[in-house]
């Protein structure tokens, strides 16, 4: 498999849409990625099943603020100098990248070093959407440690952190990236091909490029949202889904704080009934709820996409009276156990209520 220049836009819009509203704008990850395929050709993309069981895997991602993400160029020598600099604390040189998460900058980012390393990325992640906190992965859930992590900036200063736990890790991160600016560049959970064969979740850049095909086979042929939600219910992962809402947005609260942006987005419904949904967000959609009645809740995945052209919307790009609708669906079964509630559920976002699956709500 490979991911041409002729895929990229499919490929940025079906990310954006598994990261709930986070993981970065996938139109600056597209540019970014496009740019490195020109000069440097398109990367083997490998399945979990091709990956060597020896493979020194690592991972590349931006941490900080979606709003702050946005306003920055990406620089690509900072992602190399992370590489790098955990190279030379493992001793073991990279011989296959993997996205931490699927969403926008997060996941064409693995794509474009991958690229310019000369080396195969793995059709694989450890989220199967976009989460805010860097412990929140099947990674971290199923064994595999955090740390040593390295963060790096656009001037080239780096930092590294070993930490006794996944949290702690993401608390002493989230401080210094604060420091560096809330827009940098990092690499961490350095694992075997049989850590990541065990953890993490197979064939989610597929899913995404298959997402992003079916929205624009759907604005060509007829309706985007409903031959999206046509190609989900054929899916592994995301096969349960529906459209929970049709409105227009309404009211609005996001500011960037404790390194996130946080908030919450009204939206009225356009059938005059004057029904109303809030969904609250930390950098991705948390939970969503029509008239005060869960809708669905994290980890499932809440979508805003333009009702339009099914065009996902991230948390930054929301603005007072865009018309869209939400989706909601299901998350790979890896994602529910307990031990995985108990890490990236809606408990640990001090959300005081236990998990529903979208497909036991009404």
């Amino acid at each position: 498999m490979q991911i041409n220049l002729s895929d990229m836009s499919d490929f940025a819009r079906g990310s954006a849409f598994l990261g709930t509203g986070g993981g970065g704008d996938p139109h600056l990850g597209r540019l970014f990625c496009e740019t490195a395929i020109r000069q440097y050709g398109a990367p083997k993309v490998i399945s979990l099943d091709e990956l060597d069981p020896e493979a020194n895997v690592y991972t590349i991602a931006m941490m900080g603020a979606p709003t702050v993400i946005v306003e920055k160029l990406i620089c690509g020598d900072d992602a190399i100098l992370a590489i790098k600099k955990l190279e030379s604390i493992t001793g073991r040189p990279a011989t296959a990248l993997m996205p931490i998460e699927i969403g926008g900058i997060n996941s064409t980012l693995p794509i474009a070093l991958a690229a310019r390393l000369g080396l195969p990325v793995v059709d694989a992640d450890g989220m199967g959407r976009a989460f805010p906190e860097l412990q929140m992965t099947t990674f971290n859930v199923y064994g595999v440690p955090l740390s040593p992590f390295v963060l790096a900036d656009e001037h080239l200063e780096s930092v590294i952190i070993e930490a006794m736990d996944g949290k702690s890790a993401e608390s002493i991160g989230r401080a210094v990236a604060m420091q560096m600016g809330l827009a940098v560049m990092i690499s961490c959970y350095p694992m075997k091909g049989a850590d990541a064969k065990r953890a993490g979740i197979a064939g989610t850049m597929s899913a995404a490029l298959g997402i992003g095909r079916a929205i624009a086979e759907g604005r060509r042929h007829g309706d985007p949202v409903q031959n999206l939600l046509s190609y989900l219910r054929t899916t592994a992962y995301y096969h349960h889904c529906r459209e929970i809402f049709d409105g227009k947005i309404v009211d609005l609260l996001r500011e960037t704080t404790r390194g996130f942006s946080i908030g919450r987005c009204t939206l009225e419904a356009l059938d005059h009934s004057q029904s109303r949904m809030e969904i609250t967000f930390q950098n991705e959609n948390l939970v969503a709820r029509q008239d005060g009645r869960l809708r669905a809740m994290v980890p499932d995945l809440i979508c805003i996409v333009d009702r339009e052209t099914g065009e996902p919307i991230t948390t930054e790009a929301l603005k007072y009276g865009v018309r869209a609708k939400v989706i909601a669906a299901s998350v790979p079964p890896m994602m529910r156990t307990p031990q995985a509630i108990d890490c990236f559920g809606p408990r640990a976002f001090g959300i005081d209520e236990d998990f529903v699956a979208i497909e036991n709500l009404t």
